[in-house]
């Protein structure tokens, strides 16, 4: 049995801190383009296909590439991979700054960004979960859960404020800078040898995923987040733009903030309700608290695109509860994965859990993206077609996720 340990000593808090700290940086540039989107689509002509692939291909090339960099983390020092994330993400965010000039320029350094991303997401979690274990490690995982989270809600309002003041380039120029100091901090802390475990590890075996896909528990929550992902993706994606659809179309309170600060708030909110069904989760199971979170999400993803018609603070509620509704069972999802994995496999475990998850990512803006233009001028359809058909996504992973929890996958 595996020793636990369930309290973090203060080398084990500083190590976390400063690795929760490099994500919030590398991550902090994240979903500017996002809350730039408006702008971008008016300036460079943009289809909203189009638009929906510069955001959807930031997860494709995440797919693409996380299951070679999380897997190499159990072979070689994670800092080396974390640095190559980083560095692509500092670069991607620079040239959105300095070269990008429209849609194949943009949907180059998009790319980019998918694999700094991959670089850096699920092998800063790894650097974490080699480290602690038990109740220790699901709380170490939703404490770096919750650092992504602020960093992707904060570049929302970030990147609509300093693009307001400086313009969309100054924006991604944060951004960059920002990715240059996480590769430092982690550069810093990150142990410079492999983990202990790499030494069992089997490097033939690098992209060989069939053990972890025998592990039936493993393969319900990747399930789970494949779903998830999709859905959050897809909101974030074009919640803005859906904003300020609305409040183009109702007009919008003069104290009300805008569009991108809204999503910020969102986000923040969300937060606080991933931390919560994280700790709700070990009291009453992982698995009620996914019933109750795709329940709700639901029902909101059906109301709201038919609500592009309502008042600004009626779509403003409705977005907030539904990221909220997502949020609910974000840790639990990636908890479920890590507390199920084996060891020796843990890199790869994660490598899957992310290429699944980020692959619904892809999906899902596009699939906005093409409703809206199926839909042509009839905006009501084409928001309700978009965000509802969502609802539809979440309910059928939900339903594989039951049928393999059906055999004892998931508590």
């Amino acid at each position: 049995m595996r020793a636990v340990r369930p309290i973090l000593r203060g080398d084990d808090r500083r190590f976390i801190r400063s690795i929760v700290a490099a994500q919030v940086l590398v991550q902090i540039g994240a979903f500017s383009l996002p809350a730039l989107l408006p702008g971008y689509i008016a300036d460079w002509h943009l289809s909203k296909t189009e638009a929906g692939s510069l955001i959807g291909i930031f997860f494709a090339a995440y797919v693409v590439a996380v299951p070679a960099l999380v897997s190499l983390t159990d072979h070689v020092p994670t800092r080396r991979i974390y640095a190559v994330g980083a560095g692509l993400t500092a670069v991607s965010h620079l040239g959105m700054a300095w070269l990008a000039d429209g849609f194949w320029s943009a949907l180059l350094l998009r790319a980019m960004a998918g694999i700094g991303w991959a670089g850096a997401y699920m092998p800063g979690l790894k650097a974490i979960a080699d480290r602690l274990e038990g109740s220790a490690q699901s709380r170490a995982v939703s404490m770096h859960a919750a650092g992504v989270g602020i960093a992707g809600a904060s570049s929302y309002a970030i990147a609509g404020l300093i693009g307001e003041s400086f313009g969309n380039a100054a924006a991604f120029l944060f951004g960059g800078v920002a990715a240059l100091a996480a590769l430092l901090i982690a550069w810093i802390v990150m142990p410079k040898g492999p983990p202990a475990h790499a030494r069992g590890a089997d490097s033939r075996a690098l992209l060989d995923f069939r053990p972890v896909l025998r592990n039936r528990p493993v393969v319900a929550w990747i399930a789970g987040y494949t779903v998830h992902t999709w859905e959050m993706a897809a909101l974030r994606a074009w919640g803005v733009t859906f904003l300020t659809t609305v409040a183009a179309r109702s007009g919008s309170p003069s104290w009300l903030p805008a569009p991108p600060t809204l999503l910020t708030i969102a986000g923040f909110a969300g937060i606080g309700v991933s931390i919560f069904g994280n700790e709700i989760a070990q009291r009453i199971g992982r698995m009620r608290v996914v019933a109750i979170a795709v329940g709700a999400a639901s029902l909101l993803a059906l109301g709201t695109g038919w609500a592009i018609s309502a008042s600004m603070l009626v779509a403003c509620a409705l977005v907030m509860a539904w990221l909220a509704a997502i949020f609910l069972d974000s840790s639990a999802l990636t908890a479920g994965t890590v507390q199920a994995a084996d060891l020796a496999l843990r890199g790869a475990t994660m490598g899957l859990h992310s290429m699944c998850g980020y692959a619904g990512g892809f999906i899902g803006p596009l699939g906005v993206g093409l409703a809206l233009d199926l839909a042509g001028d009839n905006l009501t359809l084409g928001w309700g077609l978009g965000f509802g058909h969502l609802a539809i996504i979440t309910l059928l992973g939900y339903a594989v996720l039951m049928r393999l929890a059906s055999g004892g996958a998931a508590a």
